[in-house]
């Protein structure tokens, strides 16, 4: 969180001649240790967003300073270099300080600059950050695109942004909100500004001469799962492109940008059976040659258990599920609406077609205790996953229950919110004897995985698994949490010892 800065101080004097009204979008110079083990992904929402300030008649530019590692120094170089008119960003609970940071480092490189932030922390938290941060000057609430081209054309003609669906902003000390904008019905009518992205940085570190790209087939999910933050941002709605466009854009960022992996970042794909099936049968109608990773809910695959061979055929090579935890009562209060048991049998229908599976676990849940977490690894074994994420149960402030959790949270920066570093004290565990025990799960379970990759036969499946657990194992992430591990073994059973005789 910010503490409320002093205004803009106009230090760095930049002036310009240029006439031409830029604005640059930057991507928050942050790392959670986890999502970089991979590759470098590509900022989907900022593609979009590019391209909608297109519509608005501006020059835009799109600066990834989070895929190329630069800091805040090399920010402000490029800011200093571009002098641009707007400069936006978007962000999630974990980004949300660098976000509101390179607005405010913006500000005072050239004072009259218009900031414009977007994303679901600043969506449901727009008041918190509108009294915490005055370099922020709009923001944008939602679906960004539509708003942020109508907010850019009113403020080119000097019109009055509250006539603007769609934002908060300060007014006269006041926080004005504009009202809610509806959703967009036809996601196939927006643009995108492919053009604008630097490929060469985007690249797969599992898969050899990769370009690493990103698609988009659907928006939102009308499932019901309590800590989820995409459920209360897309309102429980779910949207969806045609299909046979959406394969044409896999033929185009191909043949084009010589795109050659894809992640699908859907909440939902596959919520329409008869949809799904319809984009796997124009993929594979393409016959192109590429790799698709997404993420989806067990109980799809089951259903769609007949028609998994297409998923492998379409190019599907990885697909992450969340499991969450062995205790079903947990997963009942969660509103998951899984069936702990069904999982192992998504599994073994990924086996069977060669696509490697990605199990998310959670720990730290409030009721956590060491016999809980003994009993998740116990089933991560049993239902042998190619891929575990032993990720941290992380309050969202904006989340239903958040009230509920609000005396466990121990952490409150927003930097921590990551669903890596522990923020909740358990009732019965402290958070250095949660952090011991993720770090527990992560060793047993990659160290027995490494032996059994190395005995399968040798295919595709075989070799990515290999460089995926090598790329994790020798991550600074792992490095850093195996030596908590090592190191807190002491102090977390101290810890455990002191509980026991309160």
């Amino acid at each position: 969180m910010h503490q409320v800065p002093d205004k803009p101080s106009g230090k760095y004097s930049i002036e310009t001649s240029d006439t031409s009204r830029t604005i640059l979008f930057v991507t928050p110079p942050y790392h959670s240790g986890v999502d970089e083990i991979a590759g470098r992904w590509i900022p989907l929402g900022l593609v979009y967003l590019a391209a909608a300030a297109r519509q608005a008649g501006l020059t835009v530019e799109l600066y990834d300073a989070m895929a190329k590692w630069h800091t805040f120094r090399e920010i402000e170089q490029r800011l200093c270099a571009t002098t641009p008119d707007y400069v936006a960003t978007t962000a999630i609970t974990a980004t949300i300080n660098d976000a509101v940071k390179v607005l405010e480092l913006a500000k005072q490189i050239k004072p009259h600059t218009i900031t414009i932030l977007g994303g679901i922390h600043p969506t449901l938290m727009y008041e918190e950050i509108l009294d915490s941060s005055a370099y922020v000057d709009y923001i944008v609430l939602g679906e960004g695109e539509e708003t942020l081209r109508q907010l850019l054309v009113v403020l080119e003609a000097d019109g009055d942004p509250a006539t603007v669906a769609g934002l908060a902003f300060r007014r006269g000390g006041t926080i004005i909100t504009t009202g809610k904008r509806p959703l967009i019905e036809n996601l196939d009518s927006l643009p995108a500004a492919w053009d604008l992205l630097e490929w060469p940085v985007y690249t797969s570190f599992v898969i050899s001469d990769s370009r690493l790209g990103a698609i988009s087939t659907s928006r939102g999910c009308s499932h019901d799962c309590v800590f989820c933050s995409q459920q209360k941002f897309w309102e429980k709605s779910w949207r969806a492109r045609d299909p046979q466009k959406v394969a044409d854009e896999l033929e185009c960022l191909y043949s084009v940008h010589h795109v050659n992996v894809f992640l699908i970042t859907d909440e939902n794909p596959t919520r329409s059976s008869e949809r799904w099936e319809a984009i796997l049968d124009a993929i594979i109608a393409k016959n192109i040659p590429i790799y698709l990773l997404m993420e989806t809910r067990a109980d799809d695959i089951l259903r769609d258990r007949d028609i998994v061979w297409k998923y492998r055929k379409a190019g599907i090579i990885y697909i992450s599920i969340g499991i969450e935890t062995a205790d079903q009562a947990a997963l009942d209060a969660m509103r998951k609406g899984m069936l702990v048991e069904e999982t192992k049998q998504v599994i073994e229908i990924l086996r069977e077609q060669e696509i490697v599976s990605e199990a998310s676990f959670m720990l730290g849940f409030p009721d956590e205790t060491p016999a809980s977490i003994k009993k998740t690894m116990q089933l991560v074994q049993q239902y042998n996953p190619d891929i575990a994420n032993f990720l941290t149960y992380t309050p969202w402030p904006y989340a239903d229950g958040y009230t509920d959790l609000e005396p466990f949270i121990r952490v409150r920066d927003y930097g921590k919110y990551n669903m890596v570093d522990p923020v909740l004290e358990p009732r019965n565990m402290s958070i250095l004897q949660v952090e011991v025990a993720q770090a527990d799960c992560y060793r047993r379970f990659y160290m027995g995985k490494l032996i059994e990759f190395m005995t399968m036969k040798a295919t595709f499946k075989r070799d990515f698994l290999m460089r995926i657990t090598k790329l994790f194992m020798g991550s600074p992430f792992v490095i850093r949490k195996l030596g908590v591990g090592i190191l807190g073994k002491i102090p977390a059973k101290m810890d455990e010892m002191k509980r026991k005789n309160r």
